[in-house]
């Protein structure tokens, strides 16, 4: 997805709980172990930031209703890439999921990611 707007100024709505609760999901919060609880539909889902560069890409792996880890686990890519011809920024969204319907998905990343933009100014 293009978007109009720095590395810098978008990270911090990939990677941390105030910045994804304002266009990811209802609320994020993180708990003393550093653990993510998104929350959507009143319901909570955890996950564990499992690798991060700063203002380049972040990943979450989602754990069980007790916080543990599962084999074949989802998990969500945001990967910030920046054209050095053009110096337009993309976000590459990576969402490995049981989610089957493509189109859904496509279109449930459309709208988040119009959020996003209309967030960041871009």
């Amino acid at each position: 997805y293009p978007i109009n707007a720095s590395p810098k100024i978008l990270y911090p709505y990939l990677a941390t709980a105030s910045g994804l609760a304002q266009w990811f999901c209802q609320d994020v919060r993180v708990d003393e172990d550093h653990h993510y609880n998104f929350i959507w539909d009143n319901q909570p889902h955890y996950a564990e930031m499992n690798s991060h560069r700063t203002n380049r890409s972040v990943r979450f792996v989602f754990l069980d209703e007790k916080k543990r880890h599962l084999p074949d686990a989802n998990y969500l890519d945001f990967l910030l890439e920046e054209s050095q011809l053009t110096q337009e920024v993309y976000l590459r969204v990576m969402d490995y999921s049981e989610e089957t319907d493509d189109i859904e998905l496509q279109e449930m990343w459309d709208s988040l990611i119009q959020k996003l933009r209309e967030q960041v100014g871009g």
